[in-house]
């Protein structure tokens, strides 16, 4: 199904939730979600008996939950947690808000701290995500350590676990270690570098998921206010792979002084700018479920935290990617959950539920012909937006991404605005309605610096338009 096809819709099943932060489903038969709370406690949701008001596990005495991003962050169940009942959760501790992952023994309540970071000069940044792999080891990332600009230069830096994604063997201790270091870990045996690490240069990788279909990372790295980026890095490219930050923030260079000649960095699939109305990239999952496969199966589906912008990813078979915004996810999103059979759920922050996600069919209301001619440093896009629904457009706001290094320098039959690389583009007072069927055209005049590609991506009054190019 074209992903501009496509539409999100969200039902809220749960209610008082106190700022939900991560979903984990046991794989045991009893159609249990767990609902993990930043203050340190998780609670039972089951689709015939509602919110148990009790918490299933509360931890609230080790946890530090000062300021906005620290607290209780993640959970994930061991692969025999139906047998085991050991799961781990990733959190702040008591009394400087260290970032430490726990093993917790749901059928003892017995929580064992095992790897422990230091952070306690920001208390922001903390990351937090907790998945088991399919070789069953467990990842984690961290922040950069929070504050602004990476004042500790810690995303390139291989001594410390901040900005990273670690990988860890949980099921066994090694010598003084409560768990054990894998031993084709990239890092393993480098002088002054952490063997735990599999992946660096992140800022603040929230929300990342494997895809159990091909081993493939997703990763929502947050931005520094002018990118917010998703990274895709396939099995096989992982172990050692370089996000960037902070030599780059998105596809930009953004501390000179950090990049390194000789290094290879893994390039984002995706990037947006706040100037959309976002703030945070909230990291999501390929769907993989049975109820929506015809419309969304193989698709990664993300989130904004500021802006709720639901976008949808693809691979397109080319090597590159279709990427659309199908709708609106509930406001605040913090994290993204599956039960076993695949099917989706989110929690948002505040005011603090549990919604089911659903996709559906919607023909699109606007299609967009472009015709671009570049030269030199300069390029003419135009454009013919046709209303495709059947009721009439009175008023319209066409919103697209310019490639980096574009810059509008005179435009056409709108008033053009760009903001970084968004561009908005609203009616002029004379084609201001466009009947069903009908079409208006607008043009803009840019400079580029290498990059005359055109837009990729359009949305007509936040609904998204099919391309004719």
């Amino acid at each position: 199904m074209p992903l501009e096809e496509i539409n999100v819709t969200t039902t809220q099943v749960a209610f008082g939730l106190r700022r939900p932060v991560a979903i984990a489903a046991p794989d045991d038969g009893t159609n249990r979600l767990f609902i993990v709370e930043k203050r340190g406690t998780v609670r039972v949701y089951h689709p015939d008996t509602g919110l148990a008001q009790n918490p299933i596990i509360d931890i609230t005495a080790s946890v530090d939950e000062s300021g906005n991003e620290r607290g209780l962050l993640a959970i994930a169940l061991a692969p025999d947690f139906a047998r085991s009942h050991v799961l781990y959760l990733a959190y702040t501790a008591l009394p400087d808000g260290a970032v430490t992952l726990a093993r917790y023994r749901l059928d003892e309540a017995r929580l064992e701290p095992l790897l422990s970071q230091a952070h306690a000069e920001y208390d922001n940044h903390n990351g937090g995500q907790l998945i088991f792999g399919t070789d069953g080891y467990l990842y984690w990332s961290i922040g950069d350590g929070g504050g602004a600009g990476d004042p500790f230069d810690t995303g390139q830096r291989l001594d410390t676990l901040l900005g990273k994604i670690l990988r860890v063997d949980v099921s066994r201790k090694c010598g003084s270690l409560a768990y054990c270091i894998p031993s084709d870990n990239p890092f393993v045996g480098r002088a002054g570098a952490r063997g735990e690490i599999w992946m660096y240069g992140g800022r603040n990788p929230w929300r990342f998921s494997i895809d159990r279909a091909d081993g493939s990372m997703w990763i929502g790295d947050v931005g520094q206010g002018r990118w917010e980026e998703i990274d895709h890095v396939k099995a096989g490219r992982q172990a050692g792979a370089n996000l960037g930050w902070s030599c780059y923030e998105g596809l930009e260079v953004f501390d000179q002084a950090q990049c390194r000649s000789g290094v290879e960095y893994t390039k984002p699939v995706f990037t947006y700018s706040p100037y959309t109305g976002g703030c945070a990239v909230v990291g999501g999952l390929v769907y993989r479920g049975e109820q929506y496969a015809d419309l969304v199966g193989g698709t990664y589906i993300a989130t904004d935290y500021c802006s709720s912008a639901a976008w949808a990813l693809r691979e397109d078979g080319r090597g590159g990617y279709l990427k659309a915004e199908i709708g609106e996810m509930p406001t605040q999103v913090t994290a993204f959950g599956a039960t076993p059979k695949g099917e989706f759920y989110v929690v948002n922050d505040l005011p603090g539920g549990l919604h089911r996600v659903s996709f559906e069919r919607a023909a699109p209301t606007c299609r967009i012909k472009l015709t671009t001619r570049a030269w030199g440093t300069g390029m003419t896009v135009d454009l013919t937006i046709t209303n495709t629904g059947t009721a009439p457009i009175d008023g319209w706001r066409l919103v697209f991404p310019l490639a980096l290094g574009q810059t509008v320098i005179s435009d056409w039959n709108t008033d053009l605005t760009q903001g970084s690389n968004v561009v908005t583009a609203t009616n002029a007072a004379y084609n201001g309605t466009i009947a069903p069927g009908r079409s208006v055209t607008m043009g803009y005049l840019a400079s580029h610096t290498g990059d005359a590609s055109p837009p990729s991506r359009f949305t007509l009054n936040r609904d998204t338009c099919a391309i004719d190019t």
